[in-house]
This record gives structure tokens, sequence and C-alpha cells, in this order.
């Protein structure tokens, strides 16, 4: 079938109609003719497969990466990354609009280089031939990868030195997946690895591999690995070679990270998104909730008199206390940190600042906070539908929308962050 695209929807995919039933085509740019076949038919909507692009737009680019459209990973490459910032700033303003909130402030976007900026990537094992992968669109099969141009370099260096060395250690055999993590300035590196099974002298084969890819790559400090059922993302660790945290320098600050701890992905642009976050703020008391590492508590130090952070992540909680110097630390999950605050009715906030999972921050969390009523929220989210589901109850119960910027902290792909800041009307 032929198709005029109209725009870019959440996901990545362009969406054209044909008689008013909307066809969802990936790859595709707004205003573009293209031929597609339907792949998946359902009653209101359907999904494509593009054939071919009959009138391109200008903005339309040739990919960076040579496994572009066969790697689940990125959508966007086809797009100039101009025209990326724009479709990404479009999409979150139609969410909010949807979500029928007005009076929506304008929406700034802030961004950086679009390649080269990751810090952290996981990829899966294969056994026979022995590879590193990500998984093909749409697909749970693995798709083998020798380079990822949204990595750092350092990264880049890491998949090509265990791409080399893996199969001597039998590393497919053993474990099913491998992460790479650095700091922002490339000097250390940290391994992860994920076991399904019990290894037989696990410890020494760690060992013996680590010390293998320490003489390709010097800045290696510490690896882990971890045993995760199926069912957990993450796992206990159960074994362990070197540093398991590194340092890493943002916003002035320096922060220890754990093997195993969040951390914003995004090396160029974490100081950006902290001095966003903390701007023009200060008062008396100042909550962190879904704090992390410590990364926006910290840089309100001085801004305000007293600071709770509050984690419920073991690692990234007890990376909390180790960078804990101007705040509380307090491991908690946010509903039970806010039930119990509310019910010995202690001192309101001057500021709340939350940075929720993708589900958000749900009703019962925006609930006790229309309760609490802190004169300034800032939220900061990773997902447009949450996002505006939390900030139309939070609308709703009297506070303001002031300021909003679309922080494009994953280039090239359809993921998005945003940071905006209410105010009691």
């Amino acid at each position: 079938m032929k198709l005029q695209i109209e725009k870019c929807i959440y996901g990545g995919a362009g969406l054209g109609r044909v008689d008013g039933k909307a066809i969802f085509v990936p790859f595709t740019l707004p205003g573009e003719t293209v031929e597609a076949h339907i792949v998946e038919d359902k009653r209101s909507f359907a999904n494509a497969e593009l054939d071919a692009v009959i009138e391109a737009s200008r903005q339309r680019a040739k990919p960076p990466c040579q496994y572009f459209g066969e790697c689940g990973g990125c959508q966007y490459q086809h797009a100039t990354y101009t025209e990326q910032v724009a479709l990404k700033r479009s999409i979150l303003q139609e969410t909010l609009e949807r979500a029928r909130l007005a009076s929506l402030p304008e929406i700034v976007p802030v961004y950086a280089e679009p390649l080269g900026y990751r810090n952290r990537v996981r990829l899966h094992l294969q056994r026979q031939p022995f590879a590193l992968c990500y998984k093909r669109r749409a697909s749970h099969a693995n798709l083998p990868v020798s380079d990822c141009p949204i990595a750092a370099p350092i990264l880049q260096q890491g998949i090509e030195a265990v791409t080399r060395i893996g199969q001597e250690f039998d590393l497919a055999g053993d474990f099913e997946e491998i992460e790479v993590f650095t700091n922002e300035a490339q000097s250390e590196l940290l391994v992860s690895l994920w076991a399904r099974r019990q290894v037989n002298g696990l410890q020494h084969k760690l060992a013996r591999f680590c010390e293998a890819l320490h003489t390709e790559i010097a800045a290696l400090t510490g690896a882990a690995v971890f045993f995760a059922e199926k069912t957990t993302p993450s796992g206990k660790k159960v074994a362990e070679w070197g540093a398991q945290a590194l340092t890493y320098h943002a916003a002035g600050y320096s922060y220890r990270v754990s093997i195993d701890a969040f951390f914003q992905v995004n090396r160029f642009l974490v100081d950006r998104l902290v001095e966003l976050v903390v701007a023009n703020l200060s008062g008396k008391l100042a909550w962190d909730l879904y704090a992390g590492v410590g990364l926006f508590a910290r840089a309100l130090s001085g801004r305000f008199e007293e600071i709770i952070a509050v984690e419920a992540a073991t690692y990234s909680a007890q990376d909390l206390q180790e960078n804990a110097s101007t705040y509380k630390p307090v491991q908690s999950g946010t509903l039970d940190f806010l039930r119990q605050r509310t019910r010995r009715q202690e001192a309101t906030p001057d500021l709340v600042v939350v940075d929720p999972p993708r589900s958000g921050l749900g009703s019962d969390v925006t609930s006790i906070l229309t309760k609490v009523r802190p004169p300034t929220v800032v939220y900061v989210s990773c997902d447009p539908a949450t996002l505006s589901r939390d900030l139309h109850a939070l609308v709703e119960s009297g506070y303001q929308l002031r300021t909003m910027h679309m922080v494009d902290l994953f280039p090239q792909t359809f993921h998005l962050e945003s940071i905006t800041v209410l105010s009691l009307r």
C-alpha cells in the first residue's frame, strides 16, 4: 500500500492512514510518501513494514550504524539529529495535550553529541559462534555486533576485546549477558556478568578472564558475577574481582557508583541535567525521592538547610550512604517514606524532587504529595505517558506547570527525558 506519513509517535514509528485506519510504519518520517505492507492487523490500527520510500523527507539521513534496522536498540538513525530532537519535543507536547493539561509552558529542548554518549551497555553472549549480541528488532533472536556507535569509545574497546578473548574462556558457556560501565573520563571500567545456573570454579574463571581483559584494557578496575532468576532483572552477586565501584564526577561533585547501581546513562548531559533540576532553588528542607546514588541530593547542598534523600534499591542505597556528606540518606521505598512522614506530621518540605522509574509516581504517591503540598515539585521523567498522568493529578490538586525541558538523554532512540518544575498556585 502507498501511505502518506503524518507524524511520528512515541515508540519510533511513523503514522499513516488508510480509510481512516491508523497504520504504523517504522523508519519513516513526517511528510514522506512510502510503500509498506501490513504485518499485524488489529481492529483499530495495523502495524506495517516499510518496503520503499517514494518521496523522502529532507530530514532523512544515512544511519551511522551498520546494524540499524536489524537491531532493536535504535529507532531514529534514519533522521538528522535536528529532526530527532524536534520529533521528541513534538511527541512530548502532544502527549501532554492529550492528557488535557492546559497552559503548558514552552518545552525547551536540551541536547548534546548524538553518538558515543552511553556510559553503559549490556549485551547477550552467544556460544556458537561466540559473539556479543543485541536482540533483533521485534524479536528475541540474537544479533551479533562488533561495534555500537552510541557507546562511549572505551565501551567499544570492551566489545572488541571481549569478542577477541571470550571464546578462549568459554564465556558464553557459563554466562548469558555482559555489561560494561565507565565513568565520565573513561578512566575506570567495570564489567558485570550474569549467570542463570551454578558455575564450577566461578571465582577462578572470573579472575582469569579479568586478568586477560586487563591486558587489553588497562582501565578495567573491577568485575562481578550476578546470579539471576528469569523473574529478576538483576540478581545476587556471587563473585567479584577488583573494585566494585567507580568514581563518577558530575556537576562539580564526585560520586561513588557501584557496579550494579543506577546512574544516568548519557555522559555528555549529566551535568546539564543536574543544573536544570536544582536551578534557582533554595530553602530550609528538601526531599529527593528515588534518589539513586545521590546525584541531585548532593547538588542541592548549600541551597537547603536540610536534605533528605530516599532510595530503595540496595546497591544504589549503599552508594547514597557513601556519598552522603551533605544530606541524610534513607533506605526506603518512596511510598513507605511518605506514609511515615505524613503519619508523624513532620515539617513540610520546601522542595520535593522526584525521579521515578518508567512507571511514574502512580496514584498512591501522587495522592500523598498533594496532601503534603510542598511549594515546589521538580519531576524528572523518562516516560511521557506516565508523566502526563501524574502531572494531570498534581495540576488538578492545585499545582501549576512553571517550566519544562525535554532532555535528549537517548539520541537515536525514541526514549526521552523531561524535567518539569511545578509550584502551588
